[in-house]
């Protein structure tokens, strides 16, 4: 029993990532000026180099990025491939006046395989990824006074059950941040991909891609497993706040740490 639902998972294994990094980081200005956010130094090191290190550690072989401003920075710094991964771009020349929404649905013709999606601007502890590589889950975090955006309910097994905006109410259930990393199955992709057709058709382009996926797990069609990040090592970077704390939970290693780590 036990080899068999070993195959099992290593069969579902996700090998395909979609990274989101078309928006022009406007409160990260001045730092973003002269190249997109995902560029941004943390300790020396990149946000994308970073999550392209994460993605190659957890055996990734297919990267697809959707840029928009400043595309030349990203494909001049990556290139086709980066550490044993292939790395192809879609640009979406509407960055400039459209959100993730519209980002997401620009990559519709070119993942035809499970795959997970995430935010380029995610510092994050590689071992954490380890539980997202299979198909339909979501990382999520238990809300804190700090933390905004969406949110989510999940129930005693797991299974998210309600998408809420951003808000600075309080609720009697316990909320969860969404840490903004997805996986999906092949059927969760199609019928994701159904319902952004539907709201770029109707001219939702502002929209994020949160209002899709609440759409489709209140009426049942959609399912994720929560996979719980809290008080574990990430940060999302929107502001120069954000950066200096993404730093202190990400330190950099210092050239003697490296070489005493090696005897």
């Amino acid at each position: 029993m036990t080899i068999i639902s070993e195959k099992h998972t290593n069969n579902n294994r996700i090998t395909t990532a979609l990274l989101l990094a078309a928006g022009t980081g406007s409160r990260l200005f001045p730092i973003t000026k002269d190249a997109p956010k995902c560029l941004t130094l943390v300790s020396e090191k990149s946000m994308l180099e970073r999550l392209v290190t994460n993605l190659t550690a957890q055996g990734f072989t297919r990267l697809i990025i959707v840029t928009g401003y400043k595309q030349e920075c990203i494909v001049d710094f990556l290139g086709n491939e980066k550490e044993g991964i292939s790395i192809e771009y879609v640009h979406s020349p509407l960055y400039k006046t459209t959100n993730n929404i519209y980002s997401l649905w620009m990559a519709r013709n070119s993942i035809k395989e499970p795959f997970v999606l995430i935010e380029s601007d995610l510092v994050l502890e590689t071992s954490l990824l380890s539980n997202m590589v299979y198909p339909d889950r979501m990382a999520v975090a238990k809300m804190q006074p700090w933390l905004n955006g969406t949110t989510v309910t999940i129930n005693a097994q797991n299974k998210v059950m309600q998408f809420q905006p951003g808000t600075t109410e309080t609720y009697p259930e316990t909320r969860y941040k969404t840490v903004n990393i997805y996986s999906f199955s092949l059927e969760s992709w199609q019928k994701i991909t159904k319902r952004l057709n539907q709201y770029i058709e109707e001219g939702s382009v502002n929209s994020y891609y949160e209002t899709v996926f609440s759409d489709l797990v209140d009426k049942q069609e959609l399912h994720f497993e929560a996979i719980s990040f809290d008080k574990k090592p990430w940060y999302e970077v929107d502001n120069i706040q954000d950066l200096a704390e993404a730093e202190k939970l990400f330190p950099a290693v210092k050239e003697e740490e490296i070489e005493y780590a090696l005897y």
